[in-house]
């Protein structure tokens, strides 16, 4: 399920690309996703001593999040005062410096990586929690990339046909990011109310069940009544 996740971003990010780029930025991620993973998975017992890497890993989340609206927001400008496309967006810092030293492709891919070093964290943190069995924690982390693999492409074809899934799954990366920056209540104050209830199963299933239902609810309502708007192409 983490995967699912994972996948939904990683196709967001890479929307931004030339349709050509799309695959190849896909490729470099589940790459280093490995490797990321891998060191996580290696380091795991020392990681999880490091109470403030979570919470550092959401605030990055929520700056993703933050940045989408932020740049949805200068498009709607570039609209409103008739510029030409992308002219107020080159002159945003975030653009000159990531996109416009890097180039778009390497900075998405830079942004892609960033990500999925922050949701290996998050995953790592997640396996150990169910076993301190290394070889099953790493079976079940490395067939999750797998998984993210062939997931994400299809999240790049799904938004061909529902291009406002890019808004959910921002959205996503914000509760996952406010998920992950709780969780410094259980270094800080492990015995409060609010400790307990970030720690808690019923936490847990309430995130699932809210990233399920953001992404599938918006698919039903527009197949049905075509709101939010989708395209005629199949997916």
């Amino acid at each position: 399920m983490l995967s699912v996740d994972n996948a939904a971003v990683m196709a967001t990010m890479v929307m931004k690309l030339p349709e050509h780029d799309r695959a190849r930025a896909l490729r470099f991620g589940i790459m280093l996703g490995y490797v990321f993973r891998g060191l996580c998975l290696l380091f795991a017992s020392w990681l999880i001593s490091i109470w403030w890497l979570k919470v550092l890993g959401g605030l990055y989340l929520l700056y993703l999040s933050g940045s989408h609206i932020a740049s949805k927001a200068l498009v709607k400008q570039e609209e409103a005062e008739g510029a030409e496309a992308g002219q107020v967006v080159k002159q945003s810092w975030i653009y000159r410096y990531t996109t416009g030293k890097l180039g778009l492709f390497w900075a998405t891919v830079l942004s892609v990586e960033l990500m999925d070093l922050t949701f290996s964290l998050d995953n790592v943190f997640a396996a150990v929690a169910f076993t301190d069995n290394i070889y099953l924690i790493w079976i079940g982390v490395f067939i999750g990339i797998l998984a993210m693999r062939f997931v994400a492409q299809a999240f790049v074809r799904l938004m061909h046909v529902y291009p406002f899934m890019e808004n959910v799954a921002f959205g996503v990366i914000g509760i996952l990011g406010l998920k992950l920056v709780a969780s410094m209540w259980v270094h800080l104050q492990p015995d409060s109310a609010m400790a307990h209830a970030v720690e808690s199963e019923t936490a847990d299933t309430i995130v699932s069940g809210l990233t399920i239902a953001m992404f599938v609810l918006p698919l039903l309502t527009s197949r049905l009544f075509n709101w939010p708007h989708h395209t005629s192409k199949s997916a």
